[in-house]
């Protein structure tokens, strides 16, 4: 697509005024069909979108069926289903090793994020992405059945990870002119992708020779070329569907002995600019910058959740003790055994989608690692950069700022938590805007947790009192908040 469509639909998010309003329900919503049964079914009511279902029919990515939507696992390029096409790729690269060697994947133009709900069976997480475009809620679809998904597209903004994120990405038919600006969208990916990590195409240039194919497919092998990318496996499935893995350079030995410096090797000043609404790059990052060390291949899952760190940011000169992630990582664990899952009136078992809101080194997330939910761990933008880190745990989680929207679509968490973050944000923007943003994300009947000092605590007490949410203060740290199904102008009622 052009970057002129593709920029059309990046975040341009708004500072002011800033949203103070409240999203209404759906009529006759109802609480999400619980996980693990949300990933094949949901509820029709709760996203009443079926412009999706009629556009592609022919594909098996959806269906409507009676009250629900039903998604049988298919998809433009899974003939057979997401689980075969999942194997297929075991089969042609077996050094793949989902869950074990491959932890971390980006679904880039995921659609309904089938692939991203199936690798989960694999102890595979998948941040799954797709922008909001003519098929309507896409990642909607996604997060109400439970799966990491959030919205934003490849123009000409970074992606908010860090550097050497991802062990694995993957792009089936995700509609990406890869090569376009001197090829800035695959330089992001080559940006984000983890040394010795594996880039996965599944589309027509790869298996067709129309000559469109033909030239996008010449294209992006010159591209992968000059950017030193090695060609792993071309194959075929049984249905003569094409796939090709690439993998980036362990080193920079290729890079120094192009004979073309083009695209050009980016320089240390330009690895230091924070991805947050910056420009997409158009030089080459070395896959080892000069100063060394940090990006050898993490321990296999799930051991590597408890690894050695490397300490310092690519995108910061903070330095963060290997002591202060264990301590952070026990306290944790602590904190939740002892007090979150015994003294909090929250429901674990229907709690699937977590975000916490100021994630830290991941510890939050790190200790409920063994319950049926997955975290997205949001650091934010004003706060110590350790979002490597966690990739490097084998979690997932994004960069953000409070004082705007996050990328989600309405009612599409279970819990939020949010610790000690709320005072130093309260200095930029008002505490209604940042109640307006819970409430629009937070499903009804689901929870808000915030750790906070007591005085902060009695802050947001009352705005959520106000929006009929149900608190507890629980020893004097803790405020426990449960969303109803209120809106202005109605009843509380239940569903």
């Amino acid at each position: 697509m052009s970057r002129r469509h593709m920029e059309h639909r990046e975040r341009h998010c708004p500072t002011e005024p800033r949203p103070r309003c409240l999203v209404p329900l759906p009529e006759r919503y109802r609480r999400p069909v619980p996980w693990p049964r949300s990933r094949d079914m949901i509820w029709y009511n709760n996203v009443p979108h079926p412009k999706l279902v009629e556009y592609k029919k022919d594909q098996n990515w959806v269906r409507k069926s009676g009250n629900y939507f039903v998604f049988p696992g298919g998809g433009t390029q899974f003939k057979n289903g997401v689980t075969a096409y999942i194997r297929f790729i075991e089969q042609i690269l077996p050094n793949i090793q989902w869950g074990i060697h491959t932890r971390t994947v980006l679904d880039v133009g995921c659609g309904v994020a089938s692939f991203g709900g199936y690798l989960l069976d694999r102890n595979v997480i998948t941040m799954s992405f797709a922008p909001k475009d003519e098929h309507e809620a896409q990642i909607q679809f996604a997060l109400e059945r439970g799966i990491p998904a959030f919205l934003a597209v490849i123009g000409t903004q970074k992606l908010p990870f860090p550097d050497n994120s991802f062990d694995v990405i993957h792009c089936a038919r995700c509609r990406v002119h890869w090569y376009a600006d001197g090829g800035k969208p695959l330089l992001e990916l080559n940006r984000i992708l983890r040394p010795g990590g594996y880039y996965i195409w599944s589309a027509t240039p790869v298996y067709r020779k129309d000559p469109r194919d033909i030239d996008d497919w010449n294209a992006v092998v010159a591209l992968t070329k000059s950017i030193c990318w090695r060609t792993v496996v071309r194959s075929r499935d049984i249905n003569k569907i094409g796939v090709v893995i690439y993998q980036k350079p362990t080193s920079n030995s290729c890079y120094i002995e192009r004979k073309n410096n083009e695209p050009p090797l980016c320089s240390e000043s330009d690895r230091s600019r924070f991805p947050w609404y910056k420009p997409l790059d158009s030089c080459l990052f070395p896959s080892v910058p000069s100063s060394g060390g940090g990006n050898s291949w993490p321990i296999p899952w799930p051991e590597r959740l408890n690894m050695k760190h490397s300490t310092t940011s690519n995108n910061s000169s903070i330095q963060f003790p290997q002591e202060k992630i264990d301590s952070d990582t026990n306290y944790w664990k602590g904190l939740v055994s002892e007090v979150y899952l015994n003294e909090f009136a929250v429901n674990w078992s229907s709690v699937r989608n977590v975000m916490d809101m100021n994630a830290g080194f991941g510890g939050f997330a790190a200790s409920i690692i063994d319950r049926p939910l997955w975290v997205m761990n949001v650091v934010p933008v004003d706060q110590p950069d350790t979002l490597h880190i966690i990739f490097n745990r084998g979690l997932i989680g994004v960069y953000h700022d409070w004082c705007e929207s996050f990328n989600t679509y309405p009612r599409t968490y279970d819990l939020l938590h949010m610790s000690h973050l709320l005072g130093p944000l309260t200095k930029r923007c008002h505490i209604i805007e940042i109640a307006a943003e819970i409430d629009r994300i937070l499903r009804p009947g689901r929870w808000f947790v915030l750790q906070d000092t007591i005085d902060v605590i009695r802050k947001m007490d009352p705005v959520l009192r106000s929006l009929h949410y149900k608190t507890q203060i629980v020893k004097h740290q803790f405020l426990l908040a449960t969303k109803g199904f209120w809106r202005p102008g109605s009843t509380d009622s239940k569903s």
